[in-house]
């Protein structure tokens, strides 16, 4: 059964990563699914052919999320192209892992530009153009439970976007919008991957109840069933994906 049939899904940051596999699984769901990317043209182009050649139905859509004047032209072509949009995934972000100090100020505004501005830009246009009874998951992190030394900025980014998941659940709920944020722990990704050690990733990977990096087909089963009509009562809630991490 495809649980998703009849709806029209867009997944920022999707060529790659957690993004292309919910992109993926949404699509194998039912969901029509337009593929946001910024540079990546040619991975958001195989993930919209894995689709397509899966039987499902896609399109890529560039725009970089930081930029409002992007995003507005990200719905209103998705929306001419498929005639709406139900279903919001923000999943677009960058992680910085630097301690506090070392931070510097331009790092600092790349991180909330993309990661919190990213955000608040696609729920302004989604609050008047997210069709009634749609649902919006953002990608937090479960770094904003563990507090770890050299994820300050990066913590205080998915911090941000846990409020705002929260506050526009309840300003959006009158139309019958769930709003919800995922949190997954250490995923196997490119994102997660650069610049760690071996050592790094098993530490990281035995923090966990099952000894084991989290694959980003974890976390989109959680986003998917959470874009069904099954999950209308959840909404506002930050759902730790991390394997019993924190």
């Amino acid at each position: 059964m495809q649980i998703l049939n009849g709806k029209v899904a867009l997944v920022t940051g999707a060529s790659k990563g957690i993004g292309a596999v919910t992109a993926f699984k949404l699509a194998q769901n039912g969901a029509k699914v337009i593929v946001n990317y910024n540079g990546s043209h040619k991975a958001a182009e195989q993930v919209v052919a894995d689709i397509r050649n899966a039987g499902g139905y896609a399109i890529a859509v560039q725009a970089d999320v930081s930029k409002e004047a992007d995003v507005k032209r990200l719905f209103d072509d998705s929306i001419a192209a498929l005639g709406k949009i139900d279903i919001l995934v923000n999943n677009a972000g960058i992680m910085l892992t630097k301690p506090i100090g070392q931070v510097s100020g331009d790092e600092f505004d790349q991180l909330i530009s993309i990661n919190v501005k990213g955000v608040f830009n696609t729920l302004h246009q989604a609050a008047g153009k997210l069709a009634d009874k749609g649902s919006v998951i953002n990608l937090s992190s479960t770094v904003t439970r563990t507090m770890f030394p050299g994820y300050g900025p990066y913590c205080a980014s998915k911090g941000a976007v846990e409020q705002l998941t929260r506050i526009f659940a309840k300003e959006v709920g009158g139309r019958g919008i769930n709003v919800n944020a995922v949190s997954p722990g250490p995923t196997e990704t490119e994102l997660f991957l650069n610049g760690k050690t071996q050592e790094d990733i098993e530490r990281l990977a035995g923090s966990n109840a099952f000894g084991r990096l989290g694959q980003p087909d974890d976390i989109a089963s959680v986003i998917v069933t959470l874009a069904s009509d099954d999950a209308k009562w959840i909404s506002g809630q930050i759902i730790g994906v991390n394997g019993a991490m924190a």
